[in-house]
């Protein structure tokens, strides 16, 4: 516990006057924190990606209307097919973080083509998924409760083709790369690993809020509010 306060609180009791505190600190590269510039930049954009979500959401909630029907999306059905695909893919990553402890480079190249097919897949089940929709007549304009569906889901759609671009340049990268090379991408691929937990981490609360849970969630939401 000691250590704990002594690194927590360390910083405020250096002297930086003293000639061995000069010393320590010329040693220091600068960084407060020990991330590289893919993390950072993941960082970044799950502040803003945050904000855009957390406004569908508290707009889909305070949106409903008294009496709207929201119990209808097909149980079981697509969705959950789609959940399970992203639960499959941090699962990979998670894999791939394993391999490159133990320098599995064959398995890294594997395991990073199956995230990119099970991330396609995923995209493709809910374009079917809208298709679906569409067919029994439930449009964007249908009611509050489709409106939010569809603006959620192609928001999230739209972050995971910006994630699959990325993917495609690591994954280009790391094939030519010989066995021993692949380690000098490991900053790219946590950075790629931490993007699709942040991915899939979105996809469960909107999965729960608005799917397994929605009518509670709304009564409990409509019982705060009144």
């Amino acid at each position: 516990m000691s250590k704990f306060f002594k690194k927590l609180f360390g910083t405020l009791s250096d002297k930086p006057w003293e000639k061995g505190q000069i010393t320590t600190d010329n040693y220091h590269q600068g960084k407060t924190f020990d991330i590289s510039l893919q993390t950072s930049a993941v960082i970044v954009i799950f502040g803003v990606s945050t904000v855009l979500f957390t406004l569908v959401v508290t707009g889909y909630l305070y949106s409903i209307p008294l009496g709207q029907d929201t119990e209808y999306l097909l149980k079981p059905n697509l969705l959950w097919l789609n959940t399970l695909f992203l639960l499959y893919v941090a699962y990979f990553f998670n894999k791939i973080t394993n391999d490159l402890k133990k320098n599995n480079f064959e398995k890294i190249k594997r395991n990073l083509l199956i995230v990119g097919f099970l991330s396609y897949f995923f995209l493709f089940g809910q374009i079917l998924f809208w298709f679906q929709l569409m067919k029994n007549g439930n449009y964007v304009s249908t009611n509050n409760y489709f409106s939010s569906f569809y603006i959620f889901t192609a928001l999230h759609g739209l972050h995971l083709l910006g994630g699959l671009f990325f993917w495609g340049k690591v994954f280009s990268k790391v094939n030519k790369l010989k066995k021993e090379d692949t380690i000098a991408e490991q900053k790219s691929i946590d950075a790629l690993s931490l993007y699709w937990t942040f991915l899939l981490i979105v996809w469960l609360v909107f999965f729960l809020i608005m799917y397994v849970f929605n009518d509670t969630v709304i009564a409990w939401c409509r019982a705060l509010l009144s």
